[in-house]
């Protein structure tokens, strides 16, 4: 496992590190399911094991996954240990059990955090993020003062901002205009590539950058099908719809057929090809098996720039109208 400088900052992350929302549990806003379904603790706890074994030193949570459980099991397992690089975010939290609510105030962001540390078992936060703030958050002050705040107290080391799913570009632009904090979190992968420009630039500012969503929330592993459903507590019930599924399975197969001539699996490729760009810090697949821990960990190659080209090329011929769908459908 190879390491990469996280932008400007002294932090050296693992080129893949561990995706902890899934571990968090099938918490649920009213009847909206925040979580990916059943998980076993036991087992969420080896799979944070595992992945330390195999040379992952970062791992990216959030206070509401799981509403904190997530921070919970990566306290209980890691702590206060300085070799493993703690990300988590703030800025959504529950009102009356029901609503999701966007707090990205002083007040509540100060308090959070002392809560995440408590969870997370940590003296300091290596890197606190802003859970998909918009511009008007940013404009305000408020929540920027908090991470100065935060800063000089000790209580956290670098902070950064997660984007939006598919509509990055406000934020990322405020954010790098403005020279604010020190990385960006968004969705990069084969089928969304809508980040491109946004990792460019960040680049030429050296800027931390982390890749979410690597696998499109298991659409690039292969092992769907047009009829795979998902249970009522995950997420993706609503996000990966029969339209959605047998559209991107037929788009794809030029990606299996490519992973097959690697002789690595679909999901390790879509690692790879999001490897190759060297202004990406770290990737961080959803991780709740040590199974998983160890395949996403495993089958680290190069992918010749001609492959890397003719993704790119599917994107723009193909890809990029089902990210559309995807986006309509979930909106």
């Amino acid at each position: 496992m190879q390491k990469r400088k996280f932008g400007k900052t002294v932090l050296e992350v693992s080129e893949i590190g561990f995706g902890a929302w899934a571990i968090g549990g099938p918490a649920m806003a009213g009847k909206i399911p925040l979580g990916w379904g059943a998980t076993d603790d036991k087992v969420s706890k080896k799979a944070l094991c595992k992945a330390v074994q195999q040379g992952i030193n970062f791992i990216d949570t959030a206070d509401f996954y799981g509403l904190g459980h997530s921070e919970e099991l990566i306290g209980m397992v890691i702590g206060n240990n300085p070799k493993i690089v703690i990300a988590t975010k703030v800025g959504h939290r529950l009102v009356n059990d029901q609503n999701i609510f966007f707090d990205y105030s002083r007040k509540h962001i100060l308090n959070a955090c002392e809560h995440s540390l408590q969870r997370l078992k940590r003296d300091c936060i290596d890197y606190y993020q802003l859970h998909s703030a918009k511009v008007v958050h940013l404009q305000s002050g408020e929540c920027l003062e908090a991470m100065e705040i935060l800063q000089q107290q000790g209580k956290i080391r670098y902070w950064g901002i997660s984007l939006n799913t598919y509509n990055p570009f406000p934020e990322a632009e405020f954010i790098l205009q403005k020279n604010l904090g020190h990385g960006l979190q968004l969705v990069f992968n084969i089928l969304n590539q809508r980040a491109m420009k946004i990792i460019t630039e960040a680049g030429r500012k050296e800027m931390g950058v982390i890749a979410r969503m690597p696998l499109q929330f298991g659409l690039l592993t292969g092992k769907f099908t047009a009829q795979t459903t998902f249970s009522d507590d995950d997420h993706r019930r609503f996000r990966l719809k029969p339209l959605v599924l047998e559209n991107a399975l037929q788009a794809l197969e030029p990606i299996w057929i490519m992973a097959e001539k690697y002789q690595i699996t679909p999901a390790q490729l879509s690692l790879n090809f999001i490897r190759s760009f060297p202004q990406v810090s770290t990737i961080i697949p959803g991780i709740k098996t040590p199974q998983q821990a160890m395949e996403n960990s495993s089958g680290l190659i190069q992918v010749a720039e001609e492959n890397v080209q003719i993704i790119l090329e599917l994107y723009e011929s193909r890809y990029h109208q089902l990210v559309d769908l995807m986006e309509k459908q979930e909106g």
